[in-house]
């Protein structure tokens, strides 16, 4: 680690504990944290974060991450021209101006693993589901080099479709119990736009007492693409858990890209989600973990949705009230009241979205 990021970490431990007195008002509820990196016999976390464009900086001929690489590399008459051929300013400009140096990556795998340690003392929560990641290996390089305490087993994580290089993931230190499978969203109706589709991936983990726990990383089509799309996916989620069996607990978290105006308007999750899911964060006292700017409006784009086991009596419940979202880090929080985006240049920010946490709790049968 840098002497710039270790600095940094000092400046930042310092404001958090000014937040943790009252600065930002979502905080954990009682009961949410354990202390140990282990994870406890009888309560397990959940996390979801979309950790906003999480790349490396090597050049991959099969992803378009051409905006992330160092200012050196840029200078092409190639790259130019390929930068200048992106219609959307914002976006033109990172691929042109943006210097993805390995400064800029320490930084923010830096401000990630620090606002990931609100939870659990310190330790991490014992599942998360990422999004926007490029590959394993800078999954593994936050693992093994920021979050090294934390006792997180190797990352998992199959390269998809998307056309940015985008994936999901997770890291977890429950153990895999079966391979993990990554599950491709195919919608017929809209071929043209299969490149801001990402598949569903499954891990299914051990719990403590020996019960399995699916899980289910997800980052629906964006908002800006049509809502039909969005309902195929949640149909494609909900035909991967009806084929699970029957004694497996199972969790879909992640950025389900479903906007509250969107919501309001179609009635999502009333008629594809809460009939089939808890949706943890309608007891979370947080307004939403994404904040639109330009209409001040606040959504859930980021869920996490619980199924019990359907054979026998159940041991494993969503603990009531554990839904918070993990913004206590005085990088997290812009001037509006809502998530700072990573701004390498500015050195601010961590993620424009923040992260939500659960807790699962084994209870006893009846």
């Amino acid at each position: 680690m840098t002497f710039l990021s270790a600095m940094m970490r000092s400046a930042t431990i310092f404001m958090s504990l000014l937040a943790l007195l009252g600065c930002f008002e979502s905080e954990a509820p009682p009961g949410a944290q354990v202390v140990d990196a282990a994870p406890a016999l009888d309560a397990i976390t959940i996390m979801t974060f979309n950790v906003q464009n999480l790349f490396d900086n090597i050049d991959d001929p099969g992803k378009d991450d051409k905006a992330y690489l160092p200012i050196d590399a840029k200078q092409s008459a190639t790259h130019i021209a390929k930068c200048n051929e992106i219609e959307v300013a914002s976006w033109r400009n990172e691929c042109l101006y943006l210097d993805w140096s390995d400064i800029a990556i320490d930084r923010k795998l830096t401000v990630l693993a620090e606002a990931i340690e609100q939870v659990n003392d310190g330790q991490g929560a014992d599942i998360i589901a990422f999004q926007e990641v490029e590959n394993v290996s800078i999954l593994n390089r936050l693992r093994t080099g920021y979050l090294a305490d934390s006792g997180y087993l190797p990352a998992i994580l199959i390269e998809g479709d998307d056309t940015r290089g985008i994936d999901v993931g997770f890291l977890s230190k429950l153990p895999l119990a079966e391979p993990a499978i990554l599950h491709p969203l195919t919608i017929d109706d809209f071929p043209e736009r299969a490149g801001d589709t990402r598949g569903v991936l499954q891990a299914t983990f051990e719990l403590p007492d020996g019960s399995l726990l699916t899980g289910f990383a997800v980052h629906f089509p964006a908002p800006f693409q049509p809502t039909e799309m969005r309902v195929a996916a949640y149909g494609h989620l909900s035909g991967l858990r009806d084929a699970l069996p029957d004694d497996h607990y199972v969790f879909a978290a992640g950025d389900f890209n479903t906007t509250s105006t969107e919501d309001g308007q179609k009635g999502l999750l009333e008629h594809l989600v809460r009939p089939f899911w808890t949706v943890a964060h309608d007891q979370a006292s947080a307004p939403g973990t994404y904040f639109y700017a330009r209409d001040d409006s606040w959504s859930f784009l980021d869920m996490i949705l619980f199924s019990p086991a359907h054979r026998g009596a159940p041991s494993w419940q969503l603990r009531p009230n554990s839904a918070w979202v993990a913004n206590r880090h005085v990088q997290q929080v812009a001037s509006h009241g809502g998530p700072l985006r990573f701004n390498s240049a500015a050195e601010v920010g961590v993620s424009d979205h923040w992260p939500l946490v659960i807790s699962i709790e084994r209870v006893n049968s009846p």
